[in-house]
């Protein structure tokens, strides 16, 4: 009854109208962020991350969350439309939805996956609702060994699993790491590697690495390296479903949502695999001339599935977030620096600390959801006309917007010099293929984890003995061992498979 009464409060701040405005401004802007090809979430919202200081702090997270899951809503229109998915989350859904817009099925495509987004946030938010509180009431009964060892298990996840490489991971993570020592040491009060700039004694704003290994270095990769695209748009039909259609999708829904959520809550990273294993069990599952449908006109379940799967893992993401201050996702990683922003850690206080907050944010996801679908169906074709925006003059904007908001943080024309040097090494990054998350996420609990460690070598009189003595610190231990072992020793087996089948054969 607390959790449904606490509930009742967060609906009560979040339909207040200015929230309401700004969670549609919110869904709005994710939906059209989501629809142009090439700018996902985390580039929207790392664009805007500079007015969070401007703003009301519950407005500023309904807004931002606005943007998170409404991009997840409108990836798909790009993905059914012309092939292109924005983000690696809508991947899965071009496979078949593509297939059926050329099959003059586009209608069909874009209800299902919005449906399907509609019916799996839902699930997924009854679910934040429900268990993030005991979560967050296991996580509080943690001590500093405990703390320290969930912030190394949120740099395995995120470094081992974002990107193909773990090497490229752990070093983006440790660029992070390294960034987030500059400035005064938290308790000698000393200057550490600040090179005589007083600029930096303050440390870097996790604002300006955000903006500049996102949005500037999206920008100046895609003008550097991706040169003319042409992009061929199918006709779009009819925005509706028919009975049979139906009958396909309500299935595939709740398949990709049990699929989705689980990936979500857990921090393993990403919307890669739950969208992929949703997929590959829609085609399994498939029988007759559904299965023919597979790869040639396209299935209406490989696009309800993954979406469905997709939306649940997103909403679903915001459990280790809110919980533990772990973050599984470039996104979440950026929400992470809005938080911060305002001097908020999330974590296992955030349900004590700032609970009318995190509840009007829960509550604000029911909303979302609904507005996203009104947003969706009927409003599709105005989407589409996003997709004629020309790239030269849709990067300049966000170039200038990124450029106007970093400096009007501090008015410092070293920020701006900060950005653009971040900004060429987000491109160098990418270039060759260094995950960007782990350096926002290093920055951000690489200091944290200092202090942690620190406290935690107090508890034990300056032995690491603490941390095997105590239970749940012990069983972090093995978790962080399995989650950079486990993957190895299975992809070393499957090799080993391969070469015995290769040598039979």
């Amino acid at each position: 009854m607390d959790i449904f009464n606490a509930l009742m409060q967060g609906f009560a701040a979040a339909i207040t109208p200015a929230n309401l405005l700004w969670c549609l401004v919110g869904c709005a802007l994710g939906t059209a962020v989501g629809v142009l090809p090439g700018i996902g979430p985390a580039v929207a919202v790392a664009m805007l991350l500079p007015i969070t200081g401007k703003v009301d702090i519950t407005a500023s997270m309904i807004f931002f969350s606005g943007i998170y899951y409404g991009a997840m809503y409108g990836g798909s229109t790009t993905s059914i439309l012309l092939n292109t998915p924005g983000e690696t989350a809508s991947m899965v859904t071009a496979m078949e939805g593509n297939k059926m817009a050329k099959s003059g099925r586009a209608g069909a495509a874009l209800a299902t996956a919005a449906i399907g987004s509609f019916v799996a946030g839902s699930i997924a938010t009854v679910i934040v609702t429900l268990f993030a509180p005991f979560v967050a009431d296991f996580a509080v009964q943690l001590g500093p060994p405990e703390y320290f060892l969930l912030m190394v298990l949120a740099f395995t996840t995120v470094s081992a699993v974002l990107g193909k490489s773990t090497l490229r991971g752990m070093t983006a993570l440790f660029i992070g790491l390294a960034a987030g020592c500059i400035g005064l040491d938290q308790i000698s009060g000393q200057g550490r590697y600040t090179g005589g700039i007083p600029e930096l004694l303050d440390g870097i704003e996790i604002v300006l690495v955000a903006v500049g290994l996102f949005a500037v270095a999206e920008v100046l990769y895609a003008v550097l390296y991706e040169g003319r695209v042409v992009e061929s748009q199918n006709k779009l039909s009819r925005v509706h479903m028919t009975a049979r259609d139906w009958k396909r999708s309500i299935p595939a829904w709740l398949r990709g949502t049990a699929i989705g959520t689980p990936f979500g809550c857990i921090p393993a990273g990403g919307t890669e695999i739950p969208t992929f294993l949703s997929y590959a069990t829609e085609k399994k599952l498939a029988k007759n001339d559904v299965k023919a449908e597979f790869g040639t006109k396209g299935a209406i379940e490989g696009v309800a599935g993954p979406e469905a799967a997709n939306n649940a893992t997103v909403t679903a993401a915001l459990i280790p977030l809110l919980t533990l201050g772990i973050p599984t996702s470039n996104t979440t990683a950026i929400l992470l620096g809005a938080f911060q922003n305002y001097g908020i850690q999330p974590g296992p206080q955030l349900f004590t600390t700032s609970a009318a907050l995190v509840w009007a944010l829960i509550a604000s996801l029911y909303i979302g959801n609904v507005m996203l679908l009104v947003l969706n169906l009927p409003m599709v074709g105005l989407w589409v006309k996003l997709l004629k925006i020309p790239k030269p003059q849709l990067y300049a904007g966000i170039l200038i917007f990124a450029t106007v908001g970093a400096y009007g943080m501090r008015q410092s024309a070293f920020d701006l010099v900060l950005l653009y040097v971040i900004g060429v090494l987000g491109v160098v990054m990418r270039r060759f293929d260094f995950p960007t998350a782990p350096v926002v996420v290093g920055m951000i609990l690489g200091p944290l984890a200092e202090a942690q460690l620190r406290n935690a070598m107090s508890i034990g009189e300056g032995s690491a003995t603490v941390f095997f003595q105590r239970p749940m610190s012990f069983v972090l231990i093995v978790v962080v061992l399995a989650v950079l072992i486990l993957p190895r020793m299975a992809k070393a087996m499957a090799e080993r498979k391969e070469r015995r089948a290769g040598a039979a054969a």
